[in-house]
């Protein structure tokens, strides 16, 4: 399990909300694996590897990806530059400006199935780390051949996740245990995502909560046919972004709700 929390984080302890963003396709504007696959000499898997993913099982998969490039010689240093080089979804970076110009409102966390090595790096490169409370994870580290190795977060008993991830699980933990540590709950929560993996975690939300879901991904329709199927496991509000000034928008007008 990787829960990383962040020791220069500085914000005061009664922030009204909590911000949760998923990483591969909500704050970078690609999955952080393809641009580690294009540091391949072909730039592009072969097809015995292609063809071995499972459906359910990207963790096992993006693992082989992994261990495939550390036998093709990619280095650590190549993997570390494509990965700062991604670029940021349209919009996020002014996002989070708003949100560090509002440190003593929000309270923001990471939830991803990527891994601990890209999301440091790209936070880290692009200087917003330090305005994340917590990142939970994907293991990952360099072993004594260079090679990026992947463990799986935790295990967990929900049937709609995969094995290594549910974010459900996740968000209902840090909710308690930051209820406890606050001795208060937040007023409101928001969940920024964009995949199928971002859906779970939105049916532990209630009616003041909003989610955030990228326009026309995974998360927006599946989402969109569970409020017209007047689905009672969905209770929160839905509002598609494309960019991160969406975002911000809607997070104003909330901020002046006092």
């Amino acid at each position: 399990m990787a829960s990383l929390s962040n020791p220069n984080h500085t914000a005061p302890q009664d922030q009204r909300f909590l911000v949760l963003f998923d990483f591969d396709e909500t704050i970078i504007s690609e999955n952080s694996d393809d641009a580690a696959v294009r540091l391949l000499p072909d730039q592009q898997l072969p097809a015995w590897l292609i063809n071995s993913y499972r459906e359910g099982q990207y963790h096992e998969f993006s693992a082989k990806i992994l261990a495939y490039m550390a036998d093709q010689g990619v280095t650590k240093e190549s993997i570390q530059s494509a990965v700062e080089k991604i670029l940021p979804n349209p919009g996020l970076l002014d996002l989070f400006h708003y949100l560090q110009s509002h440190q003593h409102d929000f309270e923001l966390v990471v939830v991803s199935d990527a891994n601990t090595y890209f999301i440091e790096t790209w936070l880290e490169h692009t200087g917003v780390r330090h305005l994340f409370r917590s990142i939970f994870t994907n293991p990952s580290y360099f072993d004594a051949r260079g090679g990026l190795v992947l463990r799986p977060f935790h295990s967990h008993s929900c049937p709609h996740c995969p094995e290594n991830m549910c974010k459900q699980a996740i968000l209902r933990e840090y909710l308690a245990a930051r209820e406890q540590e606050r001795g208060v709950g937040f007023q409101r929560v928001f969940y920024v995502g964009d995949g199928s993996n971002d859906v779970c975690p939105t049916q532990a939300l209630g009616p003041q909560d909003t989610v955030f879901a990228r326009r026309d991904y995974p998360m927006h329709r599946l989402l969109l046919e569970m409020q017209q199927s007047q689905s009672a496991k969905f209770k929160a509000n839905m509002v598609p972004w494309v960019t991160g000034d969406d975002i911000v928008d809607c997070l104003e007008k909330m901020v002046k709700e006092r």
